[in-house]
């Protein structure tokens, strides 16, 4: 990896993301949570911010947005779908784009599920996702703004990711979204070994990301709903694979 990553917790349940690349010095804020945990690990890293990536819209996000540009001068980045709702948004981005970090091209991936617009960011040559609420460990983000085709579509691109791609989310939701994956796949043993490690991280206050393509392929039922064991257990044996997802989605809204 030739990046540096530094995370950290904001408001209750979010993480905050500093990505900075040693050669440039050029630091990106990974959406902008809250304004003083981002200072706090800009005081404890060094790193001088230049730009924030915005993956989408709420609140939850941008709050900062607007306070650390005035601050430090820097260039926000996001979706072109969500530009009207961007506090302080220079450059908009959609699929195929690209951002600079020093040598480091950071790619766009629209992933729309959560929000209309949301995207992720992939640094292919540092082997690293940004997801936000698209895609959690063990999860993926509530719809609020599209129905479950939509999700579904936007899963399948992260998913072919190459699998020892390194994924940050945008919240702490992994213990809640195991103790609910258990009982849609309750007979996979590595799901039950990572819901242990994780239920021990949590105990200890222990973040339990980042994680990687290729374990969320093998334990996150919202990436599994080929997994014939998933569909047996849901009794959709003939369904298509976006219907399984669908079904998925509907009880962890009700969980």
């Amino acid at each position: 990896m030739s990046v540096e990553i530094e995370q950290f917790m904001c408001r209750t349940d979010n993480f905050g993301v500093l990505v900075h690349d040693p050669k440039s010095g050029q630091t990106a804020i990974i959406d902008a949570p809250e304004e003083a945990p981002i200072l706090a690990a800009i005081k404890r890293t060094g790193w001088t911010p230049t730009l924030i990536l915005t993956t989408h819209h709420h609140a939850d996000h941008v709050e900062a947005n607007l306070a650390l540009k005035e601050r430090f001068k820097l260039r926000i980045v996001g979706p072109e779908a969500e530009k009207a709702k961007i506090p302080g948004i220079d450059e908009t981005v959609g699929q195929g784009s690209s951002v600079r970090l020093g040598d480091e091209t950071i790619e766009v991936i629209e992933t729309p599920g959560h929000t209309a617009g949301h995207v992720s960011y992939h640094l292919p040559a540092s082997k690293v996702a940004f997801t936000a609420d698209t895609l959690f460990a063990l999860g993926c983000g509530r719809l609020f703004e599209c129905k479950p085709p939509v999700m579904y579509e936007s899963l399948k691109k992260l998913a072919a990711l190459p699998a020892e791609t390194v994924i940050y989310c945008g919240h702490e939701y992994t213990l809640a979204n195991a103790r609910f994956a258990v009982t849609v796949d309750p007979t996979n043993p590595l799901l039950k070994q990572r819901l242990a490690k994780i239920e021990a991280l949590r105990a200890d206050n222990k973040p339990t990301l980042p994680t990687t393509i290729g374990e969320e392929l093998s334990t996150n039922p919202f990436l599994r709903w080929h997994d014939p064991a998933i569909r047996k257990h849901l009794g959709m044996e003939k369904a298509s694979d976006a219907e399984v997802f669908a079904e998925i989605r509907k009880r962890k809204d009700n969980f």
